[in-house]
Formats: C-alpha cells, sequence, structure tokens
C-alpha cells in the first residue's frame, strides 16, 4: 500500500506497449548477425541463382533480374515477419511459457496480440531493407525511383503486417506439434503463387493458375513493390494492391487477435 497523500505512477497502455516493443527491440539488435543471417539466406540464394546464374547463362531475359527484384523483396518481408511471428508463438505457448510474462503486464491481452505483429513487422522491414545492399553486390544496380519511394513504403509496411498477422494466425491457430506440417504446407505454395517471380498480368494464357494466385497476400506486396520500382513492366495496379493488404490484414488480424486472446484464456 502506498503511503496517505503520495500519489503512485501509473503507467498507461501505450507506455507499457512501447515498454515491451523496446524490449524486444533491443534483444534483436544484440542478435542482429544471427537474425540477418536466418531471414536472408533464402531471398539471397534465390537472387543469385535466378537473377545472377541464370541470366548469365542465357536462360533469362535482359532485364529479368530488375523485374525479380521488387518480388525478392516482398517475399523477404512477408516470409519474415510470417515466421518472426508464428514460430516464437509456438514456443512460448507450449514450451518456455515466456509469454505468461507479457500476459501479467498491465495492458489488455489484444494489445499483446498487437505488439507481436508490429514488432514482427519491424523484423521484416530491416531485413527488406538490407536486400538492397545485398542485391546491389549481387545484380551490380538493384531499381529504384524516388517517385515511387511512397508507394514503395505503403506497399512494404503493409506487407509486413500482412505477414505478422498471418504469422499470428498460425501461431494461435495450430496445434505445437503440427507447427512444422502447417509451414510445410503453406510456406511452399505461399513461396510460388505470390508472384515473386514474374508479373501477375503475364498469367492470362494460365487463367486457372492467375486465380489461383489472386489469393495469395504477397501477390499484392510483390506487384505494388514493381509497380514502385519498375513501372513499365505489367503490374496489378497500386490501389488495387493495396485494398487487397488492407482487406488481408484485417482478416488475418481479427482471426489471430481472436484465437491469441483464446490462447491466452485457456
Amino acid at each position: 500500500m502506498s503511503a496517505p497523500g503520495v500519489d503512485v505512477p501509473r503507467t498507461s497502455a501505450p507506455g507499457v506497449f512501447l515498454a515491451v516493443l523496446w524490449r524486444d527491440v533491443f534483444v534483436t539488435g544484440r542478435e542482429l548477425p544471427v537474425f540477418l543471417a536466418q531471414v536472408i539466406l533464402q531471398p539471397l540464394f534465390m537472387l543469385f541463382v535466378f537473377g545472377k546464374v541464370l541470366s548469365s547463362l542465357g536462360y533469362t531475359r535482359p532485364g529479368y533480374a530488375h523485374l525479380l527484384f521488387p518480388g525478392v523483396v516482398a517475399l523477404t518481408a512477408l516470409l519474415t515477419s510470417l515466421q518472426s511471428t508464428a514460430l516464437p508463438l509456438v514456443l512460448e505457448f507450449s514450451f518456455t511459457k515466456e509469454i505468461e510474462d507479457r500476459l501479467l503486464a498491465p495492458i489488455p491481452t489484444a494489445l499483446v496480440a498487437v505488439e507481436k505483429i508490429v514488432f514482427a513487422a519491424m523484423r521484416a522491414l530491416i531485413a527488406a531493407i538490407f536486400m538492397f545492399p545485398i542485391g546491389v553486390l549481387i545484380l551490380g544496380s538493384v531499381p529504384w525511383r524516388s517517385r515511387g519511394a511512397p508507394e514503395f513504403a505503403v506497399i512494404l509496411v503493409l506487407g509486413a503486417l500482412v505477414g505478422s498477422a498471418m504469422g499470428l494466425t498460425m501461431g494461435t491457430l495450430v496445434p505445437p506439434n503440427r507447427i512444422s506440417i502447417a509451414f510445410s504446407l503453406v510456406l511452399t505454395p505461399l513461396l510460388f503463387t505470390g508472384c515473386s517471380q514474374y508479373p501477375w498480368p503475364t498469367l492470362d494464357r494460365l487463367r486457372w493458375f492467375q486465380v489461383v494466385t489472386a489469393f495469395n497476400p504477397l501477390t499484392y506486396v510483390s506487384e505494388g513493390m514493381r509497380g514502385a520500382l519498375v513501372p513499365g513492366v505489367d503490374h496489378i495496379r497500386p490501389w488495387v494492391c493495396v485494398v487487397a493488404l488492407l482487406f488481408s490484414l484485417a482478416v488475418f488480424a481479427a482471426i489471430g487477435i481472436r484465437g491469441f486472446i483464446r490462447r491466452a484464456i485457456d
């Protein structure tokens, strides 16, 4: 109990939220090289093989590397945020029980879930930005337009948030003993139907596959980034990408937060 007449300072929910977020950011900063090695290795080799090796051997058309690069950045952003949310949640809810410390924080349980989404999105932004110097190192140059920077930033942030929300959904709805199977069943189709290696409009000759890719949120991240970085290539209109990503974010965030609250209560 506090002494009479002494005001005990109370930390607001936003203050606690930022404190928890800063703690996660600080830990990531200490492990930055390990984090980057984990999230950049796959897109790095994709960029090297498809953008450099196949181009040098003459199996791809001139300029394909610049068409591929926005898709690789999109893939990096979405997959990094998805994995940064789903895998830690599985461990925290099942083995380490670290989630209990966060649930004891004086903020609503839903805000704890939101913090997970925001933090994973921040990790994804860092990984995506690092792809630019890597792209220059591998390809010699990467596409960039200062006029497309605002569009690029919007698509990048939305893509990272959508990936985080998808990861929250997987991490809370999939049983821990099935998470490896779930990743196998989700990541491979997500990777190859997300238009990261090809523009969506060019699939008009494979209409059924074009329809399938339209249900993948990664498609709209890839196409939005192509519109921002290489507008001369056929792509989905930017406003369509933004609307689709906002819709995906709303759906997956609602499902994920609800699942998080249910798991927290259990």
